[in-house]
């Protein structure tokens, strides 16, 4: 039995599939779920390429796909660029495009600066932008493909001390609608996971008092594992009559 679903497995067609900023957290947990599945990939980050080469090893000694590691800063357009050039010297197609990569800035919007501003709005918003532009040209010629744009439950209602991250999100979410839009015709889905509180690192600056006061406003009582939203993301990603939606995944928060 065990070698006719190895065989069953070996038949299936390769997948190949990208997602940013996946040396931790969300990303790293939709990477980890798209090769048990036995999706090829291209991950990147912008710092910790180190820690991501060895994730990457892992994968590859687990799961037995082929994955390709770039250090990328997904908020500059010629590092977008120079990363999908070499992706597609591998790669024929691209199934599934994760835009993942984001940053958070907590303060009161009036500390904040210009650069911050200008910075976190190139890597949660136009990053998704530069993505797309980089692949959709090959996806539109297989007339296939899904994308899936990690947004937040802050981009439907706001946060406050998060407004430069929140009105990153809320465009993320519009973005995702209007594409799905465009693309419909050329066979690809575009959707969004708005996560509510999960427990990454970018929620370590939150005491243990202060997350226990968060949980009693979440209706599930509990933040998420960052594997409950890769279960999600990977259903989104191959329901093929579902695009322009965002899906909460936020435990009754909203």
């Amino acid at each position: 039995m065990k070698d006719l679903l190895n065989n069953r497995e070996s038949q299936l067609p390769e997948k190949y599939g990208i997602v940013t900023g996946a040396s931790r957290g969300i990303g790293r947990a939709i990477a980890e779920k798209m090769a048990s599945e036995h999706v090829s990939l291209a991950i990147c980050c912008e710092k910790s390429i180190e820690s991501l080469n060895e994730f990457a090893a892992g994968l590859r000694r687990k799961s037995g796909i082929t994955v390709y590691t770039y250090k990328t800063d997904v908020g500059d357009p010629a590092s977008v660029s120079a990363m999908a050039s070499d992706i597609l010297s591998h790669f024929p197609r691209i199934d599934y495009l994760v835009n993942n990569a984001g940053i958070s800035i907590v303060g009161l919007l009036t500390d904040m600066t210009n650069d911050e501003w200008n910075r976190i709005l190139s890597v949660n918003l136009s990053s998704v932008f530069y993505t797309m532009n980089a692949f959709l040209p090959t996806m539109i010629h297989e007339k296939s493909g899904s994308i899936l744009n990690i947004s937040s439950m802050w981009g439907t209602s706001g946060a406050s001390c998060e407004a430069a991250y929140s009105a990153t999100k809320g465009g993320v979410n519009l973005l995702t609608r209007a594409m799905a839009k465009e693309l419909a015709p050329s066979g690809i889905t575009v959707n969004a996971i708005a996560p509510g509180c999960v427990d990454t690192d970018m929620n370590a600056i939150f005491s243990e008092e202060e997350k226990k006061d968060l949980c009693e406003e979440i209706p599930i009582g509990r933040f998420a594992r960052p594997e409950e939203i890769a279960e999600a993301a990977w259903s989104l990603m191959n329901l093929t009559y579902v695009t322009g939606q965002i899906l909460g995944a936020d435990g009754g928060f909203l």
